[in-house]
């Protein structure tokens, strides 16, 4: 399954809950509400994602990633991370500078975005 941009930010904002929560505690509830998506839509998300190797589902329904499903969400979180710190360290105002991050990590060639990691990266 290619990964379009909305399965990547799924994974992403699991990544990220994962480390607001704890790893074993995340739920497809909690993906809606920090995305503001509505249950039924993340609920066929989920399953998609299941269904392509991304996610497994725990024995309380919380959402585990597989080794695949990790690798694309902490690629695209560390891309979200070192764009945002990029655009605020060239003087764009935080939220806009988050924004877009979220607009260009995921067509960002990697040669362009290695050039970012190794200026602003783990600074």
């Amino acid at each position: 399954m290619e990964l379009f941009e909305s399965s990547q930010n799924y994974l992403k904002r699991i990544v990220i809950l994962e480390k607001e929560l704890g790893k074993d505690k995340v739920h497809a509830i909690d993906v809606a509400n920090a995305m503001s998506f509505s249950r039924a839509s993340v609920s066929v998300a989920m399953h998609r994602l299941e269904e392509a190797g991304y996610i497994e589902f725990g024995p309380d329904k919380e959402l585990i990633l597989t080794k695949a499903g990790r690798y694309e969400g902490e690629r695209i979180y560390e891309r979200h991370e070192v764009l945002t710190k990029a655009f605020i360290d060239l003087g764009v105002n935080p939220k806009t500078a988050y924004d877009d991050a979220c607009a260009v990590e995921h067509d960002l060639s990697e040669e362009t975005y290695q050039a970012f990691k190794n200026k602003y990266g783990d600074k």
